[in-house]
């Protein structure tokens, strides 16, 4: 897929950025897997917005004059769709599936992202792109209707949270690749999580997330592990990933959901998860998806 008026340099930045975010994205599902052995679905959530937000605030307070507070309801839909709501349902959907699947099935986002930018945004439409996602959709398909042999500990529903952060993805990438294309992507990622910093230590005391690392076994490691994902797959990836959109589109930059399975698979191999037959057809479909599209 071309990188229409970019110079070479641009388009090899952009590439870069897209393999560097899948990277970090694809980690992200093992280090909530990790974080899930002490914190219940809510508390991992709270710990995750409020350090992410925490990191934030000195980035706000640099950019806070550039901040332009008029378009407030961009910024809260930002926060409450890019970070906010996907927080808690992938912390819930990973009581039930294993970091491998979660990874996979993210795969979705492609798809929501064309559908609601085609839908709302006035993306224009092209059938490569949708042929592309539809094949990436049937890998994804092809995971949740196999279900347990692909990676599913419990109740397949809890697929249903991932399908609902998808929607959630494809809808703060659209408002940034169409309503705030002008912003610098450091400022609406700062003005975004000043919006989550109180809700998000709010839930870490009201919790009791304090409580749970000093009494549980695994609560040390798990804050870490959470504290990790927090500045590497929240903090950074958010700054990266509105750069991205901002240089590429939103479609281009969704193909990020493509890649990160594959990292999220490796990571459940080594953290002793098996791999299925089932798993690999869905992942090569998806991959099939990226192929597709880019022609």
């Amino acid at each position: 897929m071309p990188l229409k008026r970019y110079s070479p340099d641009q388009t090899f930045l952009s590439w870069l950025l897209l393999i560097l975010l899948s990277f970090i994205w694809g980690s992200s599902y093992i280090l909530i897997k990790k974080g899930l052995l002490a914190f219940s679905p809510v508390q991992l959530a709270g710990v995750r917005l409020g350090v992410s937000s925490l990191a934030f605030v000195p980035v706000y307070l640099s950019l806070h004059k550039k901040t332009d507070w008029k378009r407030w309801k961009s910024f809260l839909v930002v926060a409450l769709a890019g970070s906010g709501i996907p927080a808690f349902l992938f912390a819930l959907a990973q009581t039930q599936l294993n970091s491998s699947l979660t990874g996979i099935l993210n795969a979705l986002t492609p798809l929501t992202t064309f559908i609601l930018g085609f839908l709302f945004f006035g993306l224009v439409f092209k059938w490569s792109k949708l042929l592309g996602v539809i094949i990436g959709f049937a890998g994804a398909f092809l995971l949740i209707w196999v279900g347990k042999e692909s990676g599913a500990a419990g109740n397949i529903w809890y697929a249903v949270p991932v399908v609902l952060a998808s929607v959630c993805y494809a809808l703060s990438a659209n408002e940034v690749g169409f309503k705030l294309r002008d912003v610098n992507s450091l400022v609406i990622s700062a003005a975004s999580f000043m919006l989550l910093l109180i809700p998000g230590w709010f839930l870490i005391f009201y919790t009791g997330v304090p409580t749970t690392v000093m009494t549980h076994p695994d609560g040390w490691a798990s804050l870490g592990f959470v504290c990790i994902l927090a500045i590497s797959s929240t903090f950074i990836a958010t700054i990266l990933f509105f750069r991205l959109i901002q240089m590429t589109g939103t479609v281009f930059s969704s193909f990020v959901s493509y890649i990160a399975p594959v990292v999220a698979a490796g990571w459940g191999i080594l953290d002793g998860e098996s791999v299925t037959f089932s798993l690999l057809l869905g992942m090569a479909l998806i991959l099939a998806g990226v192929y597709v599209a880019k022609k």
